[in-house]
C-alpha cells in the first residue's frame, strides 16, 4: 500500500511515522508548508527530516488545491492520502485526483464539534467526553464517514497542552489498526448522523483576551483552554502585554475591595488578581512585557490613559 501524508503539526508526524514503520506500506510523498508559512499553525512541526528518513519525497506548498500540486499527487498514484493537521478544505479536483480515498483526523467525537479550534472549545464547553476520529474526507467539513473512533474522558482540570498530548497518543494508538483495516477489501465507512452534528467556530489569538468581569472559574477555564501550544490567554497593563499560562481560583477575595483586573496580592512566585462575582485568581505562570511581577494595585485590561 502506498500513502501520502499532508500536514504540518504533531499529529501529521504521528501518521507519517506509523506508515513508515508498518510492513506492507510505503510512503512515497510527504507534503507540508514552506517554513515562511509555519505561523499558520501555532503547533507547527517540521516534517522534512522525518519524511526523508522514511524515504519519501518532500514537497512544500501553501495550497494543496493548486493544479501543480494536484498533478504531483495524481502522479504519485497512492492508495490513500492522509490529510492531518492542514488548515485547508480538500477541493473537488483534489479529491478526484486521489480517488476520494482521503483520510483526516479530527480531535472530537464526530458528528459532534465539527469545525475549528476544537481542543480549546472542548475545554471551554466543559465537555466531559471527547474522542479522536479518523474519517473519510468528503465535500463537507468534517462530515465524511468514520473510519475509526476512540472515546475518552476529559479531566476537569484539562489544559490545552494535556488534551493535545492525549489526542496525539490516541491517534498513535489508532493508526496501526486503521492501517490494517485499510488493506482489506471493505474498510469501515460508518456514516455520520447529521442530526447530532454541532459546529465549532474558528478561534483567533484575540479570542483569548480576558474579560476580568467574569468569575475566576471562567477565566481559569479560558487560561486552560488557550494555553500552549496555542497563543495563550492575554491582557495588558497600559501598553505592556501580559500572557497568563497557569492560574487557579484563589480563596479570600471577599476580604478585598478592588476592581476587576486589579492586583490584590503578590509574592516572589505569583500574584493575585481580582475578578468578577467577588472572586479572584492566583497566577503562577505568566509572561509580562513589563518584566517581573506586576505591581500591587496595577489594573490589567485598562488602555493607556484610562483611570482605575
Amino acid at each position: 500500500m502506498r500513502a501520502i501524508v499532508i500536514g504540518a503539526v504533531e499529529s501529521s508526524l504521528v501518521a507519517l511515522e506509523a506508515i513508515a514503520r508498518t510492513s506492507g506500506w510505503t510512503l512515497p510523498l510527504v507534503i507540508s508548508l514552506p517554513r515562511d508559512l509555519e505561523a499558520r499553525h501555532s503547533d507547527f512541526v517540521a516534517l522534512s527530516g522525518p519524511a526523508r528518513a522514511a524515504g519519501a519525497e518532500f514537497l512544500m506548498t501553501s495550497n494543496i488545491n493548486r493544479p501543480e500540486t494536484i498533478d504531483i499527487i495524481r502522479a504519485t498514484d497512492a492508495d490513500y492520502v492522509f490529510v492531518i493537521g492542514w488548515s485547508q478544505i480538500c477541493g473537488a479536483d483534489f479529491r478526484a485526483a486521489t480517488g476520494d480515498r482521503v483520510i483526516g483526523y479530527h480531535p472530537a467525537p464526530l458528528p459532534r464539534m465539527r469545525g475549528r479550534g476544537v481542543i480549546p472549545w472542548t475545554i471551554l464547553a466543559n465537555e466531559p467526553i471527547t474522542a479522536g476520529t479518523l474519517f473519510w474526507i468528503d465535500e463537507g467539513t468534517d462530515s465524511g464517514p468514520i473510519l475509526k473512533q476512540v472515546f475518552f474522558h476529559v479531566s476537569s482540570d484539562e489544559t490545552a497542552a494535556s488534551l493535545y498530548a492525549r489526542h496525539v497518543a490516541v491517534l498513535a494508538g489508532m493508526m496501526d489498526s486503521a492501517l490494517a483495516s485499510l488493506t482489506t477489501s471493505a474498510p469501515p465507512r460508518l456514516p455520520q448522523d447529521a442530526r447530532y452534528a454541532t459546529w465549532a467556530a474558528r478561534r483567533r489569538p484575540e479570542d483569548g483576551i480576558i474579560d476580568w468581569t467574569q468569575s475566576s472559574a471562567d477565566i481559569c477555564r479560558l487560561i486552560r483552554a488557550v494555553g500552549k501550544p496555542y497563543p495563550g490567554a492575554r491582557s495588558h497593563i497600559a501598553d505592556k502585554q501580559v500572557i497568563l499560562w497557569h492560574a487557579e481560583p484563589w480563596a479570600g477575595a471577599e476580604h478585598h475591595l478592588a476592581l476587576p483586573g486589579q492586583v490584590i496580592g503578590r509574592d516572589a512566585n505569583s500574584f493575585v488578581i481580582m475578578c468578577g462575582c467577588r472572586t479572584a485568581l492566583r497566577v503562577t505562570e505568566w509572561d509580562y512585557a513589563g518584566g517581573g511581577i506586576p505591581t500591587m494595585h496595577a489594573r490589567l485590561g485598562l488602555e493607556r490613559g484610562e483611570h482605575a
